[in-house]
């Protein structure tokens, strides 16, 4: 199995689109306790949470497609940061916002099987 950056195998890459969705959800999460960049610390993990879900990204596509690829991570961190948001600031999650992210969830099994 090919695990190089240089040339990721389709399933290396998508792990990495994984690990950059779990990045990114890291990094929105930080950025809601940055208070518009007055905190140091939560700044500086954002920063460096973006920097690595980037890169990772980046890297991620020179193995799989960009559209999948790029639905799939913003689904990623669009889900989890939903979830994180509903479970650290108990912001509401309403039956029509779980229909809706359902939803997302779908089109992305979809976009994987659909290949």
């Amino acid at each position: 199995m090919n695990w190089s950056l240089s040339s990721p195998n389709p399933l290396f890459a998508w792990l990495l689109v994984v690990a950059s969705g779990v990045c990114e959800i890291a990094f929105s999460v930080l950025m809601k306790e940055c208070d518009g960049f007055t905190r140091p610390v939560p700044t500086a993990g954002a920063v460096g949470f973006g920097l690595v879900s980037i890169w990772l990204m980046s890297v991620a596509l020179r193995g799989v497609p960009l559209g999948p690829a790029y639905a799939v991570w913003a689904g990623i961190g669009t889900l989890g940061t939903a979830l994180l948001a509903t479970l650290i600031y108990q912001e509401p999650m309403t039956p029509m916002k779980a229909l809706f992210f359902a939803l997302v969830v779908v089109g992305i099994i979809g976009l994987q099987t659909g290949e």
